[in-house]
């Protein structure tokens, strides 16, 4: 097995939204995925694009995917780097994908200067929150997400 991560390319979007799908299956929420190959392409690639993709490949094949991007913490005054989605094909899963992908973001993190590297993962999500767990990441439970969308989204903006 030859695995070889790499910034993702506006030629991977079709696989990069096949391995979306795949997550949002596997979290049970297929039918909110929205994107689509151009829309992927805009907001990956496009001009003014703020989120980024890495891809892991596995002998020519693309089996694992990171997206992020760059947010700022007041506090530290300091960039950060917020990791939207990890997913590796669970055929390929337990060869060290997923950690080599993290270590890569990691490593760029460093690089890059940023105070943290953080994401979110499902509370249901026990091999995942055991494999974070196990580089060394710690929850935040003192912290809850909240999440404006679709009509209050909109209600609220129509009183800017």
């Amino acid at each position: 097995m030859t695995v070889v991560l790499r910034d993702a390319r506006r030629g991977d979007v079709a696989d990069l939204l096949r391995l979306i799908r795949d997550l949002a299956r596997y979290e049970k929420a297929e039918d909110q995925v929205e994107a689509d190959v151009p829309q992927l392409a805009a907001t990956l690639f496009g001009e003014g694009a703020t989120a980024h993709a890495m891809v892991a490949e596995e002998d020519g094949l693309i089996v694992g995917l990171a997206i992020y991007f760059f947010n700022y913490s007041t506090w530290q005054g300091r960039n950060g780097l917020y990791l939207e989605d990890l997913f590796v094909e669970p055929e390929q899963r337990g060869a060290g994908i997923g950690k080599a992908l993290l270590a890569r973001l990691a490593a760029l993190a460093v690089d890059r200067d940023c105070g943290r590297f953080e994401w979110s993962v499902l509370d249901w999500n026990t091999p995942a929150i055991d494999f974070y767990e196990s580089l060394g990441a710690r929850p935040q439970p003192e912290w809850v997400r909240y999440r404006l969308e679709g009509d209050a989204l909109k209600t609220l903006a129509n009183t800017a």
